[in-house]
């Protein structure tokens, strides 16, 4: 089931004449073939059980220099973490970079339960002891976003730093219908082929996951955690994000205690870690390189961790 279909079951196709107009085609010649772009360079597959779950990721530890910190990429509501391959693999040059499938996720599997944010930040703090990072910065991606801010927020140990790359959700459009007039927008500025990657995550992650993460996307109140986190905190945005807008990224470095100035990448939209990985890259890159890690501390799981429904 791809992304389109779940929206129109939604009963959002009657708002589609008034989404901002009929969807444009991004210039393909800025997009080499499918097969160089996703191409996985240094990534290499890994199964990794946790809490009785095969967990997979793509990762890549030997191309980076000795010493370097280690990365990990979060993806989107829906998805797997293929379609950030082509920013993992810019990362790949200078950092040890991690790029897991979120339980029920891509080539995860089946918690047996859908995982709504709380739940998916414990699997990830997880996981992440599971493969021996006991601290990582991490790079997200929509939805990935508020999974990691939720991460930092609770498992302080864990998070050195958080990029924030067009987060998710602004508090005035959390509704299906805004979401998906502002999904049908951003569709403008990604090549027509990226549907072909993300359809079949959408197939594996089926109907009721999709519906319910979505749930849970415009019900998580990112910020309000984003004043808990002590680690540094980059927001980066495309300039023509119809998701991310400027002013709730703002809102969202002012409030975190270590925030920096947001980023913005002329010419782009939402899914940059796709259309963009050179300047998402870059911009991380800097980032790790001037700001120290966060303070070192440790915290035990809220209530709230539970996070099963």
């Amino acid at each position: 089931m791809n992304r389109r279909r779940f929206l129109a079951a939604a009963g959002l196709l009657a708002v589609a004449g008034i989404a901002g107009g009929p969807v444009r085609s991004t210039d393909m010649e800025r997009f080499p073939s499918r097969e160089q772009w996703m191409d996985r360079g240094p990534l290499r597959s890994m199964h990794t059980e946790v809490n009785g779950v095969r967990i997979h990721a793509l990762v890549s530890r030997e191309a980076a220099p000795a010493g370097a910190e280690p990365i990990v990429l979060v993806h989107g509501s829906g998805l797997s973490g293929q379609y950030m391959i082509p920013t993992a693999r810019e990362l790949a040059r200078d950092f040890p970079v991690w790029v897991p499938d979120l339980p029920g996720y891509g080539d995860s599997g089946d918690p047996g339960e859908v995982l709504n944010v709380p739940g998916l930040a414990d699997w990830l703090a997880d996981w992440m002891e599971a493969v021996g990072l006991a601290r990582a910065s991490l790079l997200g991606n929509s939805f990935g976003c508020q999974v990691i801010a939720d991460l930092a927020a609770r498992h302080p140990e864990r998070v050195a730093r958080a990029i924030l790359q067009g987060p998710t959700t602004p508090p005035d459009e959390r509704s299906a219908f805004w979401q998906f007039v502002r999904w049908r927008q951003n569709q403008a500025y990604n090549p027509d082929w990226l549907g072909d990657v993300t359809n079949d995550d959408y197939h594996k992650a089926g109907a009721w996951r999709l519906l319910r993460s979505f749930v849970f996307q415009i019900t998580d109140r990112i910020e309000a955690k984003m004043p808990a986190i002590r680690a540094p905190v980059l927001i980066i945005r495309g300039e023509f994000d119809p998701i991310a807008n400027q002013a709730f990224c703002e809102m969202l470095a002012r409030l975190a205690p270590a925030g920096d100035r947001v980023t913005v990448v002329p010419g782009v939209a939402h899914t940059l870690v796709f259309t963009a990985p050179v300047q998402v890259a870059e911009a991380t890159s800097r980032f790790m390189r001037k700001t120290p890690a966060g303070p070192l501390e440790t915290s035990g799981r809220g209530a709230q961790g539970a996070g099963l429904v």
